[in-house]
């Protein structure tokens, strides 16, 4: 029952070559940084990945991308990563890019034993009639585009059909954890994880602050442990350790203005 490994490097030691991943985060918020990094020190490559984004700023999955460690990705959004977009257009990643609440679903589909299911977003767009470029083959043409996939009508509105996701792995970060692997998530940080454990058979998380067993009120679990195979606990400098992407903030009164 205790679930807690010694590192990071021990908890990702049997991740091999070509695996799949779900990976939590949004956008830097609750990425697994230490787990992404111990794969990195580790030489996995050719993996395929899922989620939300593919890190930024040199900080998350940016960290394998960048060492052309990615083969695959499946995800909704990925602007703002140059060194995504130039090897996705030379035709070195292969994207399949769907929409975001769809991908969110697929991830807990999977993971809930759901094989598939029908929803409203995509239908009329490529997502549904196929020919989106998943792979292109660095002349400006596309070597591999999506298929065409089901519709069908249900009282009246058109529906696509999606799969479930499940992966090899799922690596997610939670703001606090018990050694059952029962885990809490903060804010946005919420988002992804949560259903990236989910669809993982091994799931690895990395939690900020470690309690003992009943030391987490069921009523304030996010994700029992019954998904989560190991814990690695940060240390203070790993949690505090968190990268902003866009600082916004509010201007200051200008002069000989009276602050609020």
């Amino acid at each position: 029952m205790d679930k807690v490994v010694a590192s990071a490097a021990e908890a990702v030691a049997d991740i091999p070559d070509g695996a799949s991943l779900a990976v939590g985060g949004f956008g830097l918020g609750g990425i697994p940084a230490v787990l992404i990094q111990a794969l990195y020190e580790a030489g996995v490559t050719g993996l395929d990945v899922v989620s939300n984004n593919c890190g930024a700023l040199d900080s998350g999955l940016a960290v394998l991308l960048s060492a052309g460690r990615i083969a695959r990705v499946t995800g909704s959004y990925i602007g703002g990563n140059k060194e995504f977009a130039r090897q996705y257009l030379s035709g070195e990643i292969e994207l399949e890019l769907i929409p975001q609440g769809t991908l969110a679903e697929r991830l807990r589909a999977g993971g809930s034993g759901i094989p598939a299911f029908y929803t409203p977003a995509g239908v009329g767009t490529q997502v549904a009639e196929g020919g989106l470029p998943w792979r292109y083959d660095g002349r400006g043409g596309v070597a591999v585009a999506s298929p065409a996939k089901e519709v069908r009508e249900f009282g009246g509105t058109a529906y696509v059909l999606e799969h479930g996701i499940t992966t090899d792995f799922a690596l997610v970060r939670a703001a606090k954890g018990d050694r059952y692997g029962n885990l809490v998530f903060n804010k946005s940080a919420r988002n992804f994880n949560p259903v990236a454990a989910m669809a993982g058979r091994i799931t690895i998380a990395e939690v900020e602050e470690l309690t003992e067993p009943g030391g987490i009120d069921p009523d304030q679990v996010h994700l029992p442990g019954i998904f989560v195979q190991r814990v690695v606990v940060l240390s203070p400098e790993q949690a505090a350790d968190k990268k902003i992407e866009n600082i916004t903030v509010t201007p200051g009164p200008r002069a000989g203005q009276v602050g609020a």
